[in-house]
C-alpha cells in the first residue's frame, strides 16, 4: 500500500546547526501518527520541510506516491495537504460561519468575498464543517468570543474545508484545559479514516490516547518510530527526554505496567 507521506534523507541547515538531518518518515494511510520529542529536536523544521513552508537542503517529500519536494505550500495543499498552525491565524472580526465559507471559497477556486456567502452550497458545506468539529450552532459566534478550545476546533474545521488525505496538526492542544484536550482527541479519532493525520503535540497523555504509531526526533534525527508501547519501553526515549529517572515521570504511571523496566537494557 503506497504511503500517504514518505520523507526521505531530508536535512535542513542554518549555518553550522543541522536542524534536520536525513530524516526518513513513513505514514500510512489513516493513522494517526505523532511526532514527538524534547525541545530542540526539530519538530517544527521537519513539519515546514513537509508542508513546504520551508524548502529542503537534501531529500525528498512524497504525497501519496507523487514527488512534491520542489513544490510550493499551495500546491501540496491542492494536492490534499493541509495544515494547523502553533499559534492562531483567525479574523478576528468574522463569525465561525464566515471563517468557515472563507476558506470553503478558496478551496473551490470562487470568488472571495469577506461577507456572508449567498452560494446555498457553500453555506451548507460551511455548515456541515462547524458541526464536524463540534461547533454546530455556534456559526454566528464572532472569533474573539469563542473558547481557547473553539478556536482550535475552528482551525480545524479551516482545515477540513481543503479535503486533505493529509492533514498536519502542530501542537493543537497548546493552550488547552484538560476537558479541552480530551475533547479534541475525541474529535481527531472520529475523523474518516480516509484523512490521515500527522501530529506534533507535547502533551504526551493526549498523544497516546489518540496515535496508533509515533515518531520520536532527538537532535534532527528519528530516535525511534514504532507503535505506542515500543516508545514507552524504550529506555533511549527516556533518556532523551529526561537523562534518567523513572519511565513514570514521563509517561504516566501507565508506563510502569506497560512492559519493560527502568534498568537500562544490557544491565
Amino acid at each position: 500500500m503506497t504511503p500517504v507521506l514518505r520523507c526521505a534523507g531530508l536535512t535542513r541547515s542554518f549555518g553550522a546547526l543541522r536542524a534536520v538531518a536525513g530524516v526518513d518518515l513513513t505514514i500510512a494511510p489513516g493513522a494517526r501518527h505523532a511526532l514527538i520529542g524534547p525541545n530542540g529536536a526539530g519538530k517544527s523544521t521537519l513539519f515546514k520541510l513537509v508542508t513546504g513552508t520551508m524548502q529542503a537542503d537534501e531529500g525528498r517529500v512524497e504525497l501519496a506516491g507523487r514527488d512534491v519536494t520542489g513544490l510550493s505550500e499551495v500546491r501540496r495543499c491542492r494536492m490534499g495537504m493541509s495544515q494547523t498552525l502553533q499559534h492562531s491565524s483567525l479574523f478576528g472580526s468574522m463569525t465561525a460561519a464566515e471563517t468557515v465559507e472563507l476558506a470553503v471559497q478558496r478551496h473551490n477556486a470562487s470568488r472571495i468575498s469577506p461577507v456572508r456567502s449567498t452560494r446555498p452550497a457553500t453555506r451548507e458545506r460551511a455548515e456541515a464543517l462547524l458541526a464536524d468539529v463540534g461547533l454546530g450552532g455556534r456559526g454566528g459566534v464572532l472569533v474573539p468570543a469563542l473558547s481557547h478550545g473553539e478556536r482550535k476546533q475552528l482551525e480545524v474545521a479551516l482545515a477540513l474545508a481543503c479535503r486533505p488525505r493529509l492533514l498536519l496538526l502542530d501542537e493543537p492542544a497548546a493552550g488547552m484545559s484538560p476537558a479541552e484536550s480530551s475533547r479534541l482527541v475525541e474529535l481527531l479519532a472520529g475523523l474518516p479514516s480516509e484523512i490521515t493525520v500527522l501530529f506534533v503535540e507535547h502533551d504526551l497523555d493526549l498523544v497516546f490516547s489518540l496515535a496508533d504509531a509515533v515518531t520520536v526526533l532527538h537532535l534532527g534525527q528519528v530516535l525511534l518510530s514504532g507503535t505506542p508501547d515500543e516508545v514507552r519501553a524504550s529506555e533511549a526515549v527516556r533518556e532523551a527526554y529526561l537523562g534518567t529517572g523513572r519511565r513514570s515521570e514521563l509517561f504516566g504511571p501507565a508506563a510502569e505496567t506497560s512492559g519493560g523496566s527502568d534498568v537500562p537494557a544490557g544491565s
